[in-house]
């Protein structure tokens, strides 16, 4: 069964960070708005908004000042999307997801001008430019030297905070550990299960009750990244006042629930502002009409239905978000079958050294865009003048190396909305069928 065609002005294809900030920005531009996509790469964030981390790579160099970091780097790799754009509207459109993501109670801890170290999983440090809320203790308290306590839980798979004190004892001296089974719950243990039912009182206070014999001299209790999902910020300071002092997360490995927090804060909120969602649905196949306008066929509920948009922003993600598939002979681009910068040959994909410094080339495959991120050809043409490109999927960038994820996906989907602003302003006779 095929419905009538849903119009709107602007199609957002993918649902990661940078279709998030995209729809987000188009509602806020006033533009009629779609989204559709499966399950994004968003529930793998580990909730930390890299900005400029790394620069350059092939010295692995910590960037202490993030805008100063994209300044070089725009400089040194002209060809790089943040090169496209220009601070200012980097640091609005990070500006405006902070604030969105304080509306929906999910909180973020930044200093303007600095990256902070955050921990990880596995007991390094990484450079960040802003972090949730319910990290911020455990930052301030290595940076003071607190004595801490950083408990896990019997069952719970890929945390150990062992491993993680071991880790970051060069840094955090005074780091102890415990581990304590976790309320109500035997055998293995699943986050997304234990954030839920934290947010229940009685839970927290057989939690606290665990953990208040380990305290010692601790001025700071440290868990894994499991305090709620939509109320961590109440989950968080609840426990605190139980035990008498502050406690912070660490990201769990992937999936994460900071990624869930994430998604379920885009999913719940953007249809409020009016984006019109098609979640869990995927494009199967898409045709450019006469007009000009693309039409969007779209299959999730058994029903397929055909959106036609005026435009159409392209940020389905790279590998893990089916953007782009490779086999033995190349990469391509699985929607619009756009052509994708790559190596050559297949054997010029990956550097014989597992840990090159420079990184391997495909990681820097993807889309070439113009000036305005609308893909383009080997000879620089412009392919379509209503089809623009946000986020991993853009070539010319090592986000993994160059600590700028989240940053490069909000910064691009930025950069796309405004392209797509400038493009519908234009008379029609000017738009280009």
């Amino acid at each position: 069964m095929t419905h009538k065609p849903d119009q709107c002005a602007l199609a957002v294809i993918g649902t990661g960070m940078a279709g998030m900030a995209a729809s987000l920005f188009a509602i806020d531009q006033g533009l009629d708005t779609v989204q559709v996509g499966m399950t994004g790469a968003i529930n793998f964030a580990s909730g930390l908004f890299d900005l400029c981390g790394v620069h350059p790579v092939s010295t692995g160099t910590i960037v202490e000042d993030p805008w100063e970091g994209i300044s070089r780097l725009a400089q040194e790799e002209p060809l790089h999307p943040y090169a496209r754009l220009g601070i200012e509207p980097i640091r609005q459109a990070m500006t405006r997801v902070l604030s969105f993501l304080q509306e929906a109670d999910l909180l973020y801890f930044h200093v303007p001008r600095r990256n902070r170290m955050a921990i990880t999983p596995v007991g390094t440090r990484k450079p960040t430019y802003a972090v949730p809320a319910s990290l911020r203790a455990g930052i301030e308290g290595q940076a003071a030297g607190k004595a801490g306590l950083l408990i896990d839980f019997f069952g719970l798979r890929g945390f150990s905070a062992g491993q993680i004190a071991a880790g970051i004892a060069p840094y955090w001296p005074a780091l102890r550990t415990g581990r304590i089974p976790f309320p109500g719950e035997r055998g293995e243990l699943y986050p997304e299960r234990m954030a839920r039912s934290l947010e229940a009182e009685p839970v927290r206070e057989l939690l606290a009750a665990a953990i208040r014999p380990l305290l010692e001299d601790a001025g700071v209790v440290g868990l894994p990244a499991v305090l709620g999902i939509s109320l961590t910020t109440m989950v968080c300071s609840d426990l605190a006042q139980r035990l008498g002092v502050p406690v912070f997360e660490i990201p769990t490995m992937l999936p994460a629930v900071a990624g869930l927090r994430l998604r379920e804060a885009f999913e719940t909120r953007l249809p409020r502002l009016g984006v019109r969602p098609f979640y869990q649905h995927r494009v199967c196949r898409v045709s450019r009409q006469p007009d000009g306008h693309w039409h969007l066929a779209v299959d999730g509920d058994g029903a397929e239905r055909i959106i036609r948009a005026a435009a159409v922003i392209l940020a389905s993600g790279r590998f893990l978000g089916r953007g782009l598939h490779a086999d033995r002979d190349a990469i391509r681009e699985t929607i619009f079958d756009l052509p994708v910068k790559q190596p050559g040959e297949r054997a010029a994909w990956h550097d014989k050294r597992l840990f090159a410094p420079c990184g391997h080339p495909i990681n820097r495959a993807g889309l070439a865009v113009d000036d305005r991120l609308r893909p383009v050809n080997a000879r620089g043409e412009t392919i379509h003048a209503n089809l623009f490109a946000a986020g991993s999927i853009l070539a010319d960038q090592d986000w993994v190396r160059q600590k700028c994820g989240s940053g490069l996906a909000i910064a691009t989907a930025y950069g796309a909305v405004q392209a797509v602003r400038a493009f519908l302003s234009q008379p029609t006779t000017e738009q280009p069928p």
